[in-house]
């Protein structure tokens, strides 16, 4: 069956979803260490969350980037992944789908989360034709995120070096295995309508450099 172009798809259990983000180790070390956020993490910044392991490789280069070498997989409940999606706004102006572009503008600065869908990836990173979506949490979202709906934080660095080597020595089917089970999100009904617009084909990351 041909995978939907937008559909979240995540690790997830009956109250938690696993997204990833990838810090410098004076952030990731002790955030996987203590299972929160430092007080060093700015929660005034935007901050994006991946759902998707691969993405987060695509992202990262597989945590080698200067300021990305630690990546982490945050568990949060679904309660707060839900409650940004809700409350989140597209990061681009539709036409056709936003009344106009001015109504857009007014949407995204009141919103406390922000949405893209960019290119799913393979496993050697190549994009694919479905998308993964990339949250972006500001203000009280962004506080939120990381005092409230946090549950666990753990370093995936070591997974992220060893499913690359193995795709560079045994090839991609050697390394799947040890891939996240990322399976479609149960949404609720309407969860997305309103960010489920048709989408430009952007390959980069709306961080611009932010992790």
């Amino acid at each position: 069956m041909e995978e939907p172009k937008y559909r979240v798809r995540a690790l997830h259990t009956e109250r938690t979803v696993t997204v990833y983000q990838a810090y410098r180790p004076g952030i990731g070390l002790p955030a996987a260490r203590e299972g929160r956020f430092p007080d060093a993490w700015k929660r005034d910044r935007m901050t994006w969350i991946k759902p998707s392991f691969l993405w987060m490789m695509y992202r990262s280069g597989w945590g080698t980037k200067e300021g990305q070498e630690t990546v982490l997989a945050v568990e949060i409940t679904r309660e707060g992944f839900e409650w940004a999606l809700r409350n989140a706004c597209l990061s681009h102006y539709e036409r056709g789908f936003h009344p106009d572009r001015a109504d857009w503008r007014r949407r995204l600065r009141r919103a406390p989360a922000r949405v893209q869908w960019d290119p799913e990836r393979d496993l050697h990173l190549r994009p694919l034709p479905h998308r993964s979506l990339q949250l972006g949490l500001t203000g009280e979202a962004s506080r939120r995120y990381a005092d409230e709906w946090t549950v666990s934080v753990t370093d995936v660095t070591p997974l992220a070096h060893r499913v690359h080597d193995l795709v560079r020595t045994d090839g991609p089917e050697a390394a799947r295995p040890l891939l996240p089970r990322e399976e479609p999100y149960p949404e609720v009904p309407g969860l997305l309508d309103h960010l489920r617009a048709p989408v430009r084909a952007v390959d980069g990351d709306p961080t611009t450099g932010a992790p």
